[in-house]
């Protein structure tokens, strides 16, 4: 066995704020989002909810029963959901027909409330039995967690737990007729921060799937995105199932790729707009709140039990049973399937015939949250998301006619087009064809081979932000890669988005990830993206470097991603870059260029003509060192209103480099 390195993850806390007591119908609702056929006939708009797949796959909704009760606790049900084209060349076979290979499980890492366990496999084992303990000594154990047969896997998400607290875990293997002992002590350590929980339940449809641990890892990659973006003190209960039946038993048509049910409860719409506007905690809650309606739209919201609790209220429980009905006691917000008859790879990147599961996951968790559109339900009453769609500045669109898109400033930028073309989901966005440019999480239809994810400033992180989630503020930080890579010297770039508060930004460096070093502090503040830069000097020739961004502000640290350089041998070829050129005017110009002379004396000039053999040079420059430097010189005696190209040429006994062509016009 191996002992598994200690990683920290976190869990939340309560933020303090008084709950808003919303006093009024208490109504589940359960709605059912799977995935449908385009070619399908003889079906009428319903709601949303469901993920479409298929290179000519969309969104189908079926008809919707019992939406709304006049009972309290009395449960409707909606269905929706999505097909893969029968056309498509990868046809989805029965599952009993079908022999998946397993998946080598790929990192995964711990949530506020769960981690990995993964442990060696041992030869000739049929199976495990795991042990999670908070003591070391395994003196007492998690609930449900001693001696519990987890099957012949070689790994398991544990949930259920307290934040900021250390887990010690180890597994016993077992033949037939002969019981192994148990491994070393393992350990894993859940995220302290707090914030949102995303509490998974795992169906023995994926406990008992041989590839149930690479499956359980990719959920809890996909909840990890979730609770690293969102600071509400709330748990969202969602139960996972990997299966080519619905959660009541009834076998998933052909070609259905996934399905979401979740509870709604009807707001009155005063109560439901007072609790978005008492819940502004971002730009971009401030931006949506000013462009709420002075009237109410329609006479309630009906709203995701899991969004009516991010916005203060206490009397939305979650309300679903393990079968999908609705009513008193029922422990989840929603259930989600991914049929398992589909070609879904569960490790990225899909290969060019795989759906991407993780996508398909976190898009119906989108719908479990709240997000989905009131168009195809029988009754008028709006969800969260139709507050903000438009169909030009000024003007809503809350009908399935003309253009329609996402917008939280009054329809002033359009930050991406609803779905409006029946039979597909009109809570989803508009997709193009397979491969997407935007292959955005919320799609109407996915394509194979592609993976996206939720971010804070996707389409998908923005809507939840402003229909009651709060992204968490903390800076969003990319690491990019260094530019003026010399023997001894580099500049490393990146980008800081200080998410409206005074950041202070530095990048780590050193030969190692341990890095070691830093550069000076900057800071920043705002609500745009911006490019950081900082120069380093004192490298070694010849050395592999690494490095990160990393930014801090009041409410947290991020850091980028680890990147990496290689600095330039001692001495070598001059190494240049032609720029643009300025100062042009009717009959002169400033070439430009920089020039690392790469430790030898170096000539430097540039090259210059109507066409690409250019036919003029400036005077040669002479230059030493193993800096970058900028190089400039002054032409004249040009034609106006003529296109030149020029490049900069650069020479020392190591060899001649020239930089790329570029062009001015003369005025």
């Amino acid at each position: 066995m191996r002992r598994k390195n200690m990683t920290t993850l976190h869990l939340r806390k309560s933020s303090g704020r008084s709950p808003l007591r919303l006093a009024f119908l208490l109504i589940p609702l359960a709605l059912f989002c799977f995935a449908l056929s385009p070619m399908a006939q003889g079906v009428s708009p319903a709601p949303d909810g469901g993920y479409a797949g298929g290179n000519t796959a969309g969104n189908i909704n079926l008809p919707e029963q019992n939406i709304v009760s006049s009972t309290p606790f009395q449960p409707g049900a909606a269905t929706h959901e999505t097909r893969a084209d029968p056309e498509a060349a990868l046809r989805f076979p029965n599952a009993n027909e079908i022999a998946p290979e397993i998946e080598l499980v790929s990192s995964a890492p711990p949530t506020r409330s769960s981690f990995m366990a993964n442990w060696d496999n041992v030869t000739g084992a049929t199976g495990y039995l795991l042990d999670v303990s908070t003591s070391s000594t395994f003196s007492s154990y998690v609930e449900g967690y001693h001696d519990l047969d987890v099957g012949n896997v070689t790994g398991r998400v544990v949930t259920g737990l307290n934040s900021d607290t250390t887990y010690y875990y180890r597994v016993c293997p077992y033949t037939a007729t002969v019981l192994g002992s148990y491994s070393e002590g393992m350990s894993d350590t859940t995220v302290p921060t707090t914030g949102l929980i995303i509490h998974a339940t795992f169906d023995s449809s994926i406990t008992g799937n041989p590839n149930a641990a690479a499956i359980e890892a990719m959920i809890n990659r996909a909840i990890s995105i979730y609770e690293s973006l969102f600071s509400d003190p709330v748990t969202i209960q969602i139960r996972f199932r990997y299966a080519t039946t619905a959660p009541n038993g009834t076998p998933l048509p052909a070609g259905r790729i996934s399905q979401s049910n979740f509870v709604l409860y009807m707001i009155p719409w005063n109560t439901a707009v007072n609790a978005l506007r008492a819940d502004a905690k971002t730009s971009n809650d401030n931006l949506a709140n000013a462009s709420l309606p002075g009237s109410a739209l329609s006479a309630n919201i009906i709203a995701a039990s899991a969004n009516a609790r991010a916005v203060g209220g206490t009397t939305y429980p979650p309300a679903m049973f393990a079968n999908g009905t609705v009513g008193p006691g029922g422990p989840y917000d929603g259930i989600v399937t991914l049929n398992s008859a589909v070609p879904y790879q569960f490790t990225r990147p899909p290969s060019a015939n795989n759906y991407d599961a993780q996508r398909s996951t976190e898009h119906e968790i989108d719908e479990v949250m709240g997000l989905g559109s009131r168009l195809g339900h029988t009754g008028t009453d709006l969800r969260p998301q139709d507050v903000f769609s438009w169909s030009s500045p000024g003007v809503r669109n809350l009908t399935s006619s003309g253009t329609r898109y996402f917008s939280i400033n009054s329809g002033s930028i359009n930050i991406v087009n609803f779905n409006q073309t029946p039979p597909r989901d009109f809570g989803d966005w508009l997709s193009t064809a397979c491969p997407q440019a935007h292959a955005y999480v919320q799609n109407a239809f996915g394509c194979r081979g592609q993976s996206s994810d939720v971010t804070a400033t996707s389409p998908e992180g923005v809507n939840l932000d402003v229909i009651g989630y709060d992204l968490v503020r903390t800076p969003i930080v990319t690491t990019n890669a260094a530019t003026n890579v010399a023997s001894f010297s580099a500049t490393l770039n990146g980008s800081v988005n200080p998410n409206g508060l005074t950041t202070t930004i530095h990048f780590q460096y050193g030969t190692t990830t341990s890095y070691g070093s830093t550069t000076a502090n900057q800071t920043f503040t705002g609500n745009t993206t911006r490019n950081v830069a900082a120069n380093i000097s004192g490298s070694s020739a010849s050395t592999t470097y690494h490095f990160r961004i990393e930014a801090t502000n009041s409410a947290g640290t991020r850091f980028g991603s680890d990147r990496t350089f290689t600095a330039l041998s001692a001495t070598g070829a001059p190494v240049v870059t032609t720029n643009p050129a300025t100062n042009v005017a009717i009959s002169s110009a400033t070439p430009n260029g920089s020039l690392d002379p790469h430790g030898l004396t170096t000539t430097v000039y540039f090259q210059y003509g109507t066409t690409t053999s250019y036919g003029h040079s400036t005077p040669m420059q002479s230059q030493t060192g193993n800096t970058f430097r900028n190089i400039s010189a002054n032409i004249s005696g040009l034609s106006a209103s003529t296109v030149y190209h020029f490049r900069i040429v650069a020479t020392n006994s190591g060899g001649t480099r020239v930089g790329s062509d570029r062009t001015f016009t003369t005025l």
